[in-house]
């Protein structure tokens, strides 16, 4: 006899509620692909950026009177907000131009934190002028050489061909505990502005910014290289673009920089300057106007990153003057901007 607590190896044991162990153990499995899937999803599914561009506003030009772009009627814009949920207020402001529902290039930005994010402030009637100015010295089909936001301004505002038309983030100015997340950023961005650089424009961009990191004569050759020997060229350049090109190449030339209030105390506000540069032990200086009560001291580490090419293009204190720059032609300076012309082209 075999007792009922066992069974024969040929018996099926019905139990109350055996019906439901097939349908349960199916719930198991099914649950362990489901939870599986889930894992898989947050491994590969990429983060979100710590911040969004919210549209707060949208109109014409004339909508806009401090960009001063009445002369660019045709162009649509949009303002957005920089929003970090954590933040009680946006961390900054972004005023875009479009023109016939192309991609937004950026025309202002303004910071209000204490950590910069993507840009640096710059004046908009400054930018304005500038574009201006190129149409009145630049021939129809020159090429213009700048850094790739300036190039796209400048591509968008003169119709000028420019050797950056992307929206390259190079380079990507973000505070140190997002780095973590550089990754989702760098998608954000791309998508939002509507640009996914090829690498061959990349690497033309990291030609450029070192050849700006050279000495003048090696520069402008390196510069020339790049454009090709044939077509007619000018370069820009923006006090901005030191502390950019000292992100990129610390290595090569170090930057610094502080804000100050505008004083009717010049004299005190100098002599701060320099106690800066004896305490730092940097090499000079120069200033940028942000604003008409704000300006900014961009300071050169070495004597190494004053003998640069940028640094040439640019006016520091105790050191040779941009016109006396012998590698290009000055032909327009106005506020931070300083447009030149590079030897070489057509005749």
């Amino acid at each position: 006899m075999i007792p009922a607590e066992t069974t024969g190896r040929g018996t099926q044991v019905r139990r109350p509620g055996g019906k439901l162990l097939p349908s349960l153990g199916i719930l198991l499995v099914t649950g362990g692909l489901v939870l599986l899937g889930w894992f898989a999803y947050l491994w590969f599914e990429p983060a979100q950026a710590p911040y969004h561009y919210q549209q707060i506003a949208t109109g014409s030009v004339q909508d806009y009177p401090e960009l001063e772009l009445d002369a660019w009627p045709e162009l649509e814009i949009r303002r957005y907000d920089v929003i970090v949920p954590e933040a009680e207020k946006p961390v900054a402001q972004a005023t875009v131009a479009q023109r016939d529902g192309g991609a937004p290039v950026l025309i202002k930005w303004e910071n209000s934190s204490r950590e910069v994010l993507h840009a640096l402030d710059w004046k908009s009637s400054e930018l304005s002028a500038l574009a201006a100015a190129i149409n009145r010295y630049a021939e129809k089909d020159a090429l213009i050489v700048a850094w790739w936001d300036i190039s796209q301004q400048i591509n968008l505002l003169t119709g000028h061909d420019t050797l950056f038309s992307s929206h390259l983030n190079e380079p990507l100015i973000i505070p140190q505990h997002w780095q973590v997340d550089i990754e989702a950023i760098d998608a954000y961005e791309q998508s939002f502005w509507q640009s996914k650089p090829e690498r061959r424009e990349l690497e033309q961009f990291e030609r450029f910014a070192l050849a700006l990191t050279a000495e003048p004569e090696a520069g402008v050759a390196q510069l020339r290289e790049l454009i090709g020997p044939e077509r007619a060229a000018y370069i820009i350049v923006h006090v901005t673009d030191l502390y950019k090109l000292g992100l990129m190449y610390p290595e090569k030339i170090g930057v610094a920089y502080q804000n100050f209030p505008l004083t009717g105390n010049i004299h005190g506000m100098i002599n701060h300057m320099k106690v800066q540069l004896k305490e730092h032990d940097f090499d000079t200086y120069t200033l940028q106007s942000i604003t008409d009560m704000e300006i900014r001291v961009y300071f050169l580490s070495d004597e190494q990153s004053s003998k640069t090419l940028l640094a040439g293009m640019l006016p520091f204190t105790d050191k040779d003057a941009p016109t006396e720059l012998e590698a290009l032609q000055l032909l327009y300076q106005k506020g931070g901007y300083w447009l030149y012309k590079i030897p070489g082209g057509p005749e």
